[in-house]
């Protein structure tokens, strides 16, 4: 077998892995991390009006949820592929540049970080869907 098919091979490989990973991730998670960490009782039926479009259990919402479902899964593979691919590259100048974090890190921030899950928020504009990350560092323009 020749290298160039080997890394081919190996390469399909990752990718496979980040996106059952990244499956993974989406079906196990996707409902505690859709609700941001806010109180449940907040979100419940109860507390908000029937006609109100934020009410979970209205055919909007419900179209909204399905919606995010299906967007999350090929793009949350995608970013986990994008997010992998980023780590080894990143660890690649690390070792490359004798250490040089500043480096590694000007990968990794962007390639890591961002959004892994498309949520109602994004799909309706209230909220801005991050593929590449922003550094916590870099000045915000």
């Amino acid at each position: 077998m020749s290298m160039n098919r080997f890394l081919r091979m190996q390469a399909g490989r990752v990718l496979l892995v980040g996106a059952v990973f990244c499956t993974v991730l989406v079906w196990t998670g996707e409902s505690v991390l859709a609700h941001g960490g806010e109180d449940i009782s907040e979100a419940s039926p109860v507390h908000s009006s029937p006609s109100s479009p934020s009410d979970p259990s209205s055919p909007e919402a419900a179209g909204l949820q399905a919606a995010c479902w299906a967007l999350t899964v090929p793009y949350g593979a995608v970013k986990m592929a994008y997010a992998i691919g980023g780590g080894i590259i990143g660890g690649f100048a690390w070792a490359i540049t004798g250490g040089g974090m500043e480096v590694a890190k000007s990968i990794w921030i962007p390639s890591m970080t961002g959004d892994y899950i498309i949520q109602p928020q994004h799909l309706t504009g209230e909220k801005h869907l991050h593929f590449v990350g922003v550094s916590s560092e870099a000045p915000l323009s």
